[in-house]
């Protein structure tokens, strides 16, 4: 009978080791591979520092070493409320939207300058700062009437602003004027007396026009009494009364006794 060659068992403690190596391995590979997105661009950091800024597509790097900051370079919209003071001194709040991009090229300076995080510590300041500058210089009631005006000047100030942090001005929009209840109240009855002028103003010309007709009319009237007159003158009355009688008369004839004349019949000679 012969003899099965011996095999000695597989060590439990290398099995081990061989696992954790390969699921180490595993995690290094997907950690030194990236995606960057369309409309992205992402920071690469050595040991904290920055290093790089890559664009979008696949990507590698070293494990451990090296990390990615993603950062979104397409158009993004802040809203700010704003309190100012207008020129008469009256009380405004403002919304404004402001449309930016942060400066792709930029990118390694505005994250080791100022951070990502440009809203609440660049953005909103000077979009404080600017409102009360451009409202201070117009009364209340013209910043409605020249809104786009003052839109484009808070817009051209906010360029000037934020260019020097890389932040890219794209549109601004003013979403509303909000002033005291004291002086909406004010400007509410400014515009009821002016409704109220221009109907008193519209009742006396229809008035005026109304009195001049029945002046032309009385006028028209009076001038056909004056050609009536002068013709009972000129045929002395006989005709102007035989005419009146006509009007009268039921068209029935008169019952008479007698040989008097008729009504009416006037005989040539």
């Amino acid at each position: 009978m012969s003899e099965v060659p011996f095999k000695a068992p597989i060590n439990g403690g290398k099995a081990v080791l061989v696992g954790l190596f390969l699921l180490l391995a595993g995690i290094t590979s997907c950690s030194s591979i990236y995606t960057v997105d369309a409309g992205e661009r992402g920071i690469i950091l050595t040991w904290g520092s920055v290093t790089s800024i890559v664009t979008d597509g696949l990507h590698m790097k070293l494990p451990f070493v090296q990390s990615l900051v993603l950062v979104d370079v397409r158009t993004r919209k802040a809203h700010a409320p704003a309190q100012a003071a207008s020129s008469d001194m009256q009380r405004v709040g403002t919304e404004v939207a402001l449309n930016y991009h942060l400066e792709p090229s930029k990118l390694e300076e505005i994250y080791t300058k100022t951070g990502l995080d440009i809203e609440p510590t660049l953005i909103d300041p000077r979009i404080q700062e600017v409102v009360k500058a451009v409202v201070a210089k117009y009364q209340a009631d013209k910043l409605l009437a020249q809104r786009e005006v003052v839109k484009a000047e808070i817009e051209q100030f906010l360029k000037v602003s934020l260019a020097p942090y890389h932040v890219v001005v794209e549109a601004v929009q003013i979403t509303d004027f909000k002033f005291s209840e004291q002086y909406d109240a004010a400007i509410e009855a400014k515009q009821t007396a002016e409704q109220n002028a221009q109907k008193a103003k519209n009742d006396l010309e229809r008035i005026k026009v109304e009195a001049e007709q029945k002046i032309a009319t009385a006028q028209a009237e009076a001038e056909a009494i004056r050609i009536q007159s002068e013709a009972i003158k000129a045929q002395g009355g006989q005709g102007y009364v035989q005419l009146k009688a006509i009007e009268k008369w039921d068209g029935k004839l008169p019952t008479y006794q007698g040989s008097g004349p008729v009504p009416f019949l006037q005989l040539g000679k």
